[in-house]
């Protein structure tokens, strides 16, 4: 159910409405279903409607007329609400509305229960599926009605009656969402031939330039210089930042500005600047040292933020949250053309899932800030990769925010990282297709394949069947091979691949084990000395790390259903 409130000055001119049946098509049998006092006139059960109806109206505005004689009526004094049933509940009859009515206005402190000086008000039935709720704000004892944040304290209410009367439960908010685009920004976005608002498509802009960013003048630099976006700075009058706004420039059309917190919660100045101050410098590269692979570093960071969702400090988890949704904003940046667009959707649905009411400790995800930022400052890489790399990553996290935002209850969050989910995985398809294939190609001697296959066995005998089976298992092969030839322990590198990842909430654990033995292949191989101190060192046996296995099997099911593995050909 939904409820919609607004004020207004001309009780009249409301109960007018609720009970027309001649312009107002949908008002098909407009009628009383409850009241202040029960005993109400009711002009839809009246011989006599405009009589009756005007007769209501002295009543609902007595009080008002008695409080404005002695100057202390307000101004707009009507209270409109209307409740809607979602398309899929059953028709409730008047009985069921009545008792909606009756909690929606105690509850908004229209009316609370027990209270014999509450305010007048009448529910209006003239459809089956909405009820409207009309009263005056002045109490009988000519105080106005307390009805602050009446909006937030009915939505509470209504998510209460949909569990105990079994009718489908809406997806809330907690009010950190971007504003709703208006009707007008709508049909102004449909008649110039784009998909989205231009205060949607602005918001995409400005997160971008947040992702690259490494300071509040660089962000503004990068806005200034995007084709088609008007920046300016705005100055308090001593000369300080206040803040900024930006608008599209849309041809012959006044541009319409936008502040960042019109925007978005968390594009405020204040908010952008937060973020920014915690992003991580990148290390001076000193001659003769290995440079660190920035592509690398991301899928690393990437690849921890489920470990750090399934702690207890929601502050950095928000934060990571915060640092991810970036990484998504840049990918688009990054990635080759036919990728572009299921990563730009990604990236905007995730964006609500970046949110929440609890505060980011945004230095808990420096190293994730920093890796991306560096990632966009050098060529991106040709081979697809690295990108497949990241993508398997970045699934496993918003399957893991999906299930934060569900513990947490937040609704539309966990909405909008199921739809997010949808488009990485398409994009992860795509851009691992090729990269696979090319491994594949390379596959070693049935020998070495067979080698291969027993270490699987013995390192990961519960998913080992799974593995093997797999179309993709010759490419985790040549993999393996590969790293062998640089000197690493193949075995080594499994359970390194497999204690850093879990594999039960993996689609394709085969995909996931190729790209980790990839990544870990690419370190320089242990001296003979370093493996000889290994092989030296007592290893407690191995169990799987309780905190990688979230979310659970049954969660991850809920967003994607697992696929059953087909058959390996040989």
């Amino acid at each position: 159910m939904i409820a919609k409130i607004s004020g207004g000055k001309d009780t009249g001119g409301l109960i007018r409405y609720l009970f027309d049946t001649t312009r107002a098509k949908s008002h098909t049998d407009p009628h009383l279903v409850a009241s202040w006092d029960g005993f109400a006139p009711d002009p839809g059960r009246a011989d006599d409607i405009d009589a009756t109806r005007k007769l209501l109206v002295e009543d609902l505005d007595l009080h008002v007329k008695q409080a404005r004689r002695l100057g202390r009526a307000p101004e707009r004094h009507v209270w409109h609400c209307s409740v809607r049933a979602a398309p899929e509940d059953r028709i409730l009859d008047d009985e069921e509305w009545a008792h909606i009515a009756r909690r929606i206005v105690a509850a908004t402190g229209i009316a609370p229960e027990g209270d014999p000086d509450g305010c007048r008000w009448v529910a209006v039935r003239h459809a089956p599926d909405h009820i409207h709720i009309a009263a005056t704000k002045v109490r009988a004892d000519l105080r106005t009605a307390r009805h602050w944040n009446d909006y937030l304290t009915a939505d509470r209410e209504l998510a209460a009656i949909e569990k105990e009367h079994g009718l489908f439960q809406v997806v809330r908010g907690d009010r950190t969402a971007a504003k709703r685009p208006t009707r007008a920004e709508q049909e102004k976005a449909r008649r110039a031939g784009h998909d989205k608002t231009a205060p949607e498509r602005l918001r995409a802009l400005v997160r971008t330039a947040v992702a690259a960013a490494t300071g509040m003048e660089e962000f503004i630099q990068f806005l200034s210089h995007t084709e088609g976006v008007l920046a300016e700075v705005v100055y308090f009058p001593s000369g300080d930042v206040r803040g900024y706004k930006v608008a599209l420039a849309d041809g012959a059309d006044a541009p319409i500005w936008y502040s960042g917190s019109k925007l978005a919660p968390d594009l405020s100045f204040p908010k952008i600047q937060e973020r920014l101050t915690s992003t991580a410098p990148q290390p001076t590269i000193q001659p003769g040292v290995r440079r660190t692979n920035p592509w690398h570093q991301a899928t690393a960071a990437t690849e921890r933020i489920p470990h750090h969702l399934a702690q207890d400090d929601d502050h950095a988890s928000q934060a990571h949250l915060a640092a991810f949704g970036e990484a998504l904003d840049a990918l688009p940046l990054l990635a080759p053309h036919p990728l572009k667009s299921q990563l730009h959707e990604a990236a905007f649905l995730f964006e609500r899932a970046t949110r929440s009411r609890i505060h980011a400790e945004h230095h808990r995800a420096r190293a994730l800030r920093g890796a991306v930022r560096a990632m966009l400052r050098e060529p991106a890489p040709q081979d697809g990769t690295t990108l497949a790399m990241l993508l398997d990553a970045a699934i496993l996290v918003v399957i893991a925010a999906s299930h934060w935002h569900q513990l947490r209850h937040h609704d539309q969050q966990v909405a909008a990282a199921q739809r997010a989910l949808l488009h990485l995985q398409t994009a992860y398809e795509q851009a691992a297709s090729a990269p696979l294939a090319a491994l594949a190609r390379n596959r070693p001697p049935a020998a070495t394949a067979d080698r291969h296959i027993r270490r699987l066995h013995a390192t990961l005998p519960e998913h080992a069947e799974q593995i093997i089976e797999d179309p993709a298992f010759d490419a985790l092969s040549a993999a393996l091979a590969h790293a062998e030839a640089a000197g690493h322990n193949p075995d080594d590198l499994l359970r390194q691949a497999t204690d850093q990842r879990a594999l039960h909430d993996a689609r394709h654990p085969v995909r996931v084990l190729t790209w980790r033995v990839q990544r870990l292949s690419e370190r320089p191989a242990p001296s003979a000395r370093a493996r000889a101190a290994q092989a030296r060192s007592t290893v407690a046996p191995r169990t799987a790390p309780q905190h990688l296995t979230t979310p659970a099997p049954e969660t991850t099911a809920a967003i994607t259903a697992p696929q059953p593995p087909r058959p390996r050909q040989r």
